[in-house]
């Protein structure tokens, strides 16, 4: 399968300024973020795709490696050294004479030979089970809440899809047998092991299993009540705001947090009401503003605040 091409997903060319990058990713990402396309999964594989492009191409040394090794250069602990050095010792036994009659002697142990650059101490005499390889990667706040499967990039392993359990989080680690290092002499494949790291979301924050949400509201609604609608994990439900409620109270929404890894059970959704003050550019405003005046007389709002400092 051929290699992602990190330019090619962004729309630049392979010569492209940090600021032509930076452009191309914000277009790209406003086109295509979850919250744009709601439920849209071919819009989440895309911008995931966008957002590791970025970050690859917006850093200065990745984009380096990326440049001289490809996705291979990205994965842990490569050593760029070693690598550089191989392809030289290998380019030059290639152009060699002797290189077919050096490479069909049984004398010689080529994997004694390399075992200067890659650490390797004697060849394996039989079937070997490969090493375990491990890896870190970068998912999605909704898709470590949800779980479901995602498609990811993995350093000097391409593209996997790879099963996120419902309430990972950033820490959680998901073996995919026979992922990692190939084996010897037929024998089976290594397992990898990924350390997820979660993106933050732009307005979930996360506690355990419970999400915390600022929900703006109007004065109105404060004051009156209202029916209102408040973006879940699971997509957007009906909240009633009680008469009278104040600016930064709380409302539970039971069930509608993060499941709790390895458990049925689902944290809850904690709403904060935050007063939107209509446009402070409406003339009325002022004449508004006077009117509520007298409401407060006798009144001091800052008094706690003096009393606790």
């Amino acid at each position: 399968m051929a290699e992602t091409d990190l330019y090619a997903t962004l729309g630049v060319a392979r010569t492209a300024t940090p600021d032509e990058i930076r452009k191309a990713y914000r277009k790209l990402a406003r086109k295509h973020h979850p919250d744009v396309n709601p439920g849209n999964r071919k819009a989440e594989e895309r911008f995931k795709e966008i957002s590791f492009a970025y970050e690859v191409l917006s850093d200065k040394e990745k984009r380096a490696r990326y440049d001289e090794f490809g996705t291979q250069g990205l994965a842990d602990g490569f050593d760029p050294d070693q690598a550089r050095e191989y392809a030289r010792w290998s380019q030059g036994a290639r152009r060699s004479p002797s290189y077919e009659s050096f490479s069909s002697n049984a004398d010689v142990d080529l994997e004694d030979l390399l075992g200067g650059i890659f650490g390797s101490a004697r060849r394996q005499r039989g079937p070997a089970r490969g090493s375990d390889a491990e890896g870190e990667i970068e998912v999605d706040f909704l898709d470590a809440v949800r779980g479901g499967e995602v498609r990811v990039q993995v350093g000097g392993r391409g593209a996997l899809r790879i099963k996120v359990p419902p309430g990972a989080d950033s820490g959680t680690k998901i073996r995919l047998a026979g992922q990692g290092d190939a084996g010897a002499q037929g024998g089976a494949a290594g397992d990898l092991f990924l350390t997820l790291r979660v993106r933050p979301h732009a307005f979930y924050r996360r506690e355990g299993a419970d999400l915390h949400l600022d929900l703006p509201v109007t004065i109105p609604e404060l004051v009156q009540g209202a029916s209102v609608e408040v973006p879940t994990p699971d997509g957007p439900v009906t909240m009633k705001v009680p008469p009278h409620s104040a600016s930064g109270r709380v409302l539970r929404l039971r069930g509608k947090g993060a499941a709790k890894l390895g458990a049925s059970e689902r944290g809850d959704l904690y709403v904060r009401l935050v007063a939107e003050l209509p446009d402070a550019a409406d003339p009325r405003l002022d004449a508004i503003a006077k009117e509520l005046e007298p409401l407060y007389q006798g009144r001091d709002v800052r008094a706690r605040m003096r009393s606790d400092s």
